[in-house]
């Protein structure tokens, strides 16, 4: 089976996908158009790209918008509390349901990997049993990494830690964090020591919810960039959100990229919702609350786009179209944003859309240890 007359990113010519065993098996490029033989896929000039990934997404909570109540401030902190009261009637069977649906629809829009964050400060741990059967049942599907995500702390929440080390020991595949909702600064910090233990004891990566929040003053950033390099950790851990780094200056801004740039650190960008959910209490300005996207990247971190909530108490749209990022209107909003240079052609990483279609299939397998 071939894929023929099919266009690659920065290049000119028409090209030959051979497949052997559902996998690319070679590339040629054509001297001319070709006819399609039987079996063949004729591309006709179109763009052919790895398969997208997401990154950043919580599958045990989407398709809960409104249940049982709307986040009606539309903040993080009142989605935390609905999600909250949504989590006390959760079952296995109800959290695969919803899982499944949405990984269709992952499938559908041409998502192969998934990094899904699962709450597990609940004693029953309900959520991740059902998402470590859903990883077995959906693996013809989609390739699901599994991050044990505190969602109401390590520190701050009974028996956090407890229920850390039981997710991990259950099968989880990350070590998660959210050291700025902890109670305190001091909290925050010792969390992020307990899930640097955590994830070295146990060989596991680390995708820590990181400063999301406008709070200038929230720095969890340097503490876990400093204990990844003192640990010698530094290409195993990911940074998600990091909202804050919006609203600091540029010396605090350069303090706190400079290590991350030198441990080749990964950074997980969620613009639809931090757009949503960040900027609440401003009058005005209103802060856009999505992180220095273009500092960092000119600083070599790689940076990867994630869509974080499909239609759950902290973003209530989504459809699961990872490549929303680079089409048009989306496109000039978001990266606008960002701060990303406006341009119309995916064909260059450095044009708005080709960052973005980068971001979402070549960012994102490099960040979770993928290949596509």
């Amino acid at each position: 089976m071939k894929i023929i007359n099919a266009r690659l990113r920065r290049q000119e010519a028409l090209f030959t996908l051979d497949l052997q065993d559902g996998m690319i098996h070679r590339i040629s490029a054509q001297a001319a158009m070709q006819s399609a033989d039987a079996g063949d896929i004729d591309a006709q000039g179109r763009l052919a790209i790895p398969p997208f990934v997401e990154p950043h997404i919580h599958l045990d909570a989407t398709l809960t918008a409104g249940e049982p109540e709307w986040n009606r401030s539309g903040t993080l902190f009142e989605g935390i509390t609905r999600w909250s009261q949504r989590k006390a009637s959760i079952t296995p069977e109800d959290t695969r349901q919803r899982a499944l649906k949405t990984i269709g629809m992952l499938r559908d829009f041409g998502v192969q990997h998934v990094r899904t964050h699962v709450d597990v400060t609940d004693p029953s741990l309900a959520a991740l049993k059902a998402l470590l059967a859903v990883k077995q049942e959906a693996a013809d599907l989609i390739d699901l990494q599994i991050v044990a995500f505190p969602q109401e702390g390590i520190e701050s929440y009974p028996d956090g830690r407890g229920l850390m080390t039981r997710a991990i020991e259950m099968g989880a595949d990350v070590v998660g964090g959210i050291p700025h909702y902890e109670n305190t600064r001091d909290k925050g910090v010792s969390s992020v020591m307990f899930l640097m233990d955590l994830a070295q004891r146990y060989g596991r990566l680390v995708d820590v919810h990181c400063d999301e929040i406008d709070d200038p003053q929230s720095r969890f950033l340097e503490v876990l960039a400093e204990e990844a390099r003192v640990r010698g950790m530094g290409a195993q851990v990911t940074a998600s959100h990091t909202c804050a780094m919006g609203s600091y200056d540029n010396g605090l801004l350069l303090k706190a990229v400079s290590p991350a740039e030198s441990l080749g650190h990964q950074l997980h960008l969620l613009p639809t919702e931090s757009i949503h959910l960040q900027g609440r209490f401003d009058s005005w300005p209103k802060r856009r609350g999505v992180t220095r996207v273009a500092e960092l990247d000119r600083a070599g971190i790689n940076v990867c786009f994630a869509q974080d909530s499909i239609q759950d108490p902290w973003y209530p749209l989504g459809t699961a179209i990872s490549c929303a990022f680079w089409m048009p209107g989306c496109t000039s909003a978001i990266c606008s944003a960002m701060t990303i240079c406006s341009a119309a052609s995916t064909s260059s990483p450095t044009t708005a859309p080709g960052r973005c279609v980068w971001a979402i299939t070549t960012a994102s397998p490099k960040a979770a240890r993928r290949t596509c």
